[in-house]
């Protein structure tokens, strides 16, 4: 896949080595890329001893979204998020409900998309009407270099900016975020490192050093998701320690979004997830003292509300994406006076 270098962006968070490699500072694989080489994302080259980015000007979508979707339950609630995506990921999930963009420079050796600017990503939200700038759909760490130029120019126009992620960034990389990112939604995907390096081919230490970094060290605010594939990550057992680890290292107002499987990419002998087995995740989750556990992926259930933890009173009422009626006000439930957690959460 070599690229002419004159039309390509450099990359960010690397550094040279011996032999003109270079070392990858971007996520925890921290790939040392040989000349003339890709690191594990397959869209970062090393071109003469310099890293690039391949997909910079490759945008392979770019739309609006409830912000909901992403799912940020307790981020902006109400507004709508401008979707940008690059091809590309440093996973291997195979249930990946993006397969086709995210696995497509891997298995195919393709990186397609739109040369669409910066400006043009961030006047798009403003026409728009949308609050914030979600890099979603494929792994955003692995187009941080779009990221960074539309997070810093979105932040001048008064836009948020947010990232749905696998949560397997470095802290460098978390730290360079850090001067314009506002939210972001990690998936922790199971609480076993087997399932991790069986069904992702990556490793959970990582992403639960990130989220505990995150949780205690800068001020974005974290949402976290699960998806729970039936007989691999759904026993009691895992989801007490993960809902106690997410209690302890994240704090109890951390939102938890418990998601429903159905068979996606290369996992598809199984069956959707039942009902019940969320149901089994929601009581674990608010016995290990989460206040905030949601469904996914289950539309019109009232898992998907928010209620206050204190005195039960429903405070966000939501219907799929679509907010029916939000009844916090400063912040604060209107019954019991209990403080909601979130960003710019009041109606």
């Amino acid at each position: 896949m070599a690229a002419a270098k004159e039309n390509l962006k450099k990359a960010v968070l690397w550094e040279p080595g011996e032999d003109k490699k270079v070392r990858c500072k971007l996520c925890n694989w921290r790939c040392l890329i040989d000349v003339g080489k890709l690191g594990r994302c397959c869209v970062r080259e090393n071109i003469d001893g310099v890293l690039y980015s391949l997909t910079y000007d490759k945008v392979c979508s770019a739309n609006p979204d409830p912000i909901e979707k992403k799912p940020l339950f307790h981020f902006q609630p109400g507004t709508r998020s401008f979707s940008v995506a690059t091809m590309g990921c440093n996973f291997r999930c195979e249930f990946c409900q993006n397969w086709q963009i995210s696995q497509a420079a891997l298995e195919r050796g393709r990186i397609d998309g739109e040369p669409i600017t910066p400006e043009q990503i961030v006047e798009g939200a403003v026409r728009s009407r949308c609050k914030s700038i979600a890099y979603t759909y494929t792994e955003p760490t692995v187009f941080m270099e779009l990221c960074d130029d539309c997070g810093r120019l979105a932040k001048e126009r008064g836009l948020t900016n947010v990232f749905v992620s696998n949560g397997y960034m470095t802290i460098e990389a978390i730290d360079f975020a850090g001067e314009w990112l506002n939210g972001i939604n990690v998936d922790l995907k199971s609480f076993s490192e087997d399932y991790y390096t069986r069904l992702c081919k990556a490793r959970l230490p990582a992403v639960l050093d990130t989220i505990g970094y995150i949780a205690k060290e800068t001020n974005i605010w974290l949402e976290i998701t699960t998806l729970l594939v039936p007989g691999e990550n759904d026993s009691d057992d895992e989801l007490k320690k993960l809902a106690d680890f997410l209690v302890t290292k994240a704090g109890a107002d951390v939102p938890w979004h418990i998601s429903r499987f159905h068979p996606q990419y290369k996992y598809l002998d199984s069956v959707p997830t039942p009902i019940s087995s969320l149901e089994r995740a929601y009581d674990i989750g608010r016995a290990a003292g989460l206040h905030y556990v949601y469904f996914g992926n289950v539309p019109g259930s009232e898992s998907e509300s928010t209620f206050c933890y204190k005195c039960g009173r429903m405070l966000i009422e939501r219907v799929g994406y679509r907010i029916l009626a939000n009844h916090i006000k400063n912040s604060r439930c209107p019954d019991c006076e209990t403080e909601i957690a979130g960003f710019e959460i009041s109606a």
